[in-house]
């Protein structure tokens, strides 16, 4: 009978220990800009939602996207690591200490992936990887179209794009983002309540096409002849085509507020079950918004990431800054920090640490917990972008590696002798470069950048999915 009443008591405190565990939820845009949100100072899209999860979090202005580009920085963020393949590497191959989703589900997480995976198939599809509950997640690096039945255009022809669930789950007139966050609001709603949660809920949104609900589009349109843009010109040349200067399309502005109105949703689903306070909730974006075009054509334009350089696959800060917010009330005070460097990679350190209390060795990400908490600053930090895969058909962008060291910021140009060093304190829209006017900054940034390409542009970084297909090939021929 002693036994039984310890056993009894046993479960009890594992129990409360579950209990006590905060849950995650990841919401991640999809090609969303530092300033695409009114809170950033947009003056069209009105993010109300996002807005007031921004005030009740800890903000960050000096947050990164891992690469200018979707899959390699949602590689970063669900890897901790370097992007420098440039690819979505071969996520199946990662060892299972290093595997963020695999740690939390040995915690005893139920985990749930929603919306954009675009990092591989096999044994790199998200189920493979760790989620336990998956949804409108496959290959697709996009949605054919944002209505029903969503994997064809509005024309009727057949999409590039194939995404899983949404065109059985849907029915006439829905509309994709809707449909995730339905998904991951059943997902919360049905996780057993002694048990946390990581969630991901990754909008296809506000990547192209752009087409928003026509009351949205409407609404945003009778918004527009309220705003003046004075003598700002609609675009300038830049790079390879253009940069838009202007924050003047209706349907994008309708895309943007349809996210903020799933955001309000899935939060109000996390309050109404009592659970908003012990969760924690970041909001981001993969990288900056699509602003460029290219020297192949001219193609339509989503925003403008003024006061910030140029857009999507630029090293600029308009491609990599992106807006970053991090709640969790039981823990965290709100407020905005104003000088800590932190990047997409970070997140899952981050998370592991403050949930968990635990760090993954060998991964270059940084948790950054104790900035969260107010105990530590990240003002001096030094970190390193390279892409050497530039669209310049279609986003105009060149190749180019950047190292960012405190306030300086330095873009090498690959390929020539062309180099840009930037006060990003004093001249966020990277006008003035100042690699003539201080040379003696401008070496001390370059041997940093040439250093770190010596130890990160090696072969067994930059070609993970042949590096594990020798290594199986070898196996079968010791088995054989």
């Amino acid at each position: 009978m002693k036994k039984l009443s310890f056993i009894i008591l046993l479960l009890q405190i594992v129990l409360l220990h579950a209990q006590e565990k905060p849950n995650i939820l990841i919401i991640h845009t999809d090609d969303l800009g530092y300033h695409d949100l009114s809170f950033t100072g947009s003056q069209l899209y009105n993010t109300n939602n996002i807005d007031q999860l921004a005030k009740e979090a800890v903000s960050f202005t000096n947050a990164y996207s891992s690469y200018p580009r979707c899959t390699p920085s949602r590689y970063g963020m669900m890897t901790g690591m370097y992007p420098v393949n440039e690819n979505k590497g071969h996520l199946g191959g990662i060892p299972k200490e290093r595997n963020f989703i695999k740690l939390f589900n040995d915690a005893g997480y139920n985990t749930s992936y929603v919306g954009k995976w675009h990092l591989g198939k096999g044994d790199s599809n998200p189920e493979n990887f760790g989620f336990s509950h998956t949804y409108a997640a496959g290959e697709a690096g996009g949605i054919s179209s944002r209505f029903f039945p969503f994997n064809q255009k509005k024309n009727g022809k057949k999409g590039k794009y194939v995404v899983p669930n949404v065109e059985e789950d849907g029915a006439e007139g829905d509309y994709a983002s809707d449909l995730l966050t339905d998904a991951t609001i059943n997902f919360i709603q049905n996780n057993p309540k002694d048990k946390p949660f990581l969630a991901v809920l990754a909008f296809y949104a506000v990547h192209t096409p752009i087409e928003a609900k026509p009351e949205d589009e409407a609404r945003n349109k009778e918004q527009l002849k309220t705003i003046e843009f004075g003598d700002t010109p609609a675009f300038i040349k830049e790079g390879e085509g253009r940069r838009k200067m202007r924050q003047d399309d209706a349907a994008y502005a309708g895309m943007v507020e349809n996210v903020d109105e799933n955001v309000g949703r899935v939060l109000k689903a996390l309050k109404d079950l009592n659970i908003d306070e012990n969760t924690i909730i970041i909001f981001s974006s993969d990288h900056g918004g699509l602003s460029n075009d290219g020297n192949k054509r001219e193609r339509q334009l989503a925003t403008t990431n003024i006061p910030l350089k140029a857009g999507k696959g630029h090293l600029y800060e308009g491609g990599i800054r992106v807006p970053l917010f991090v709640k969790w009330s039981k823990e965290l005070q709100p407020r905005v920090d104003e000088k800590s460097i932190v990047l997409g990679m970070d997140v899952f350190p981050t998370l592991l640490e403050l949930a968990l209390n635990k760090n993954v060795a060998n991964v270059d990400g940084e948790s950054y917990a104790n900035v969260l908490k107010g105990k530590d600053s990240w003002e001096n930090r030094t970190v390193y972008w390279i892409s050497r895969k530039a669209r310049p058909h279609s986003t105009g962008d060149s190749k180019a590696a950047v190292v960012r060291k405190g306030d300086y910021k330095l873009i090498q140009f690959l390929g020539t002798d062309t180099i840009e060093l930037y006060n990003l304190k004093e001249d966020i829209s990277e006008e003035n470069n100042l690699a003539n006017k201080e040379p003696e900054k401008a070496t001390e940034l370059l041997q940093l950048l040439k250093d770190w390409k010596k130890t990160y542009l090696v072969p067994e970084r930059l070609d993970v999915l042949k590096r594990n297909k020798k290594n199986k090939n070898k196996n079968k021929k010791r088995k054989n």
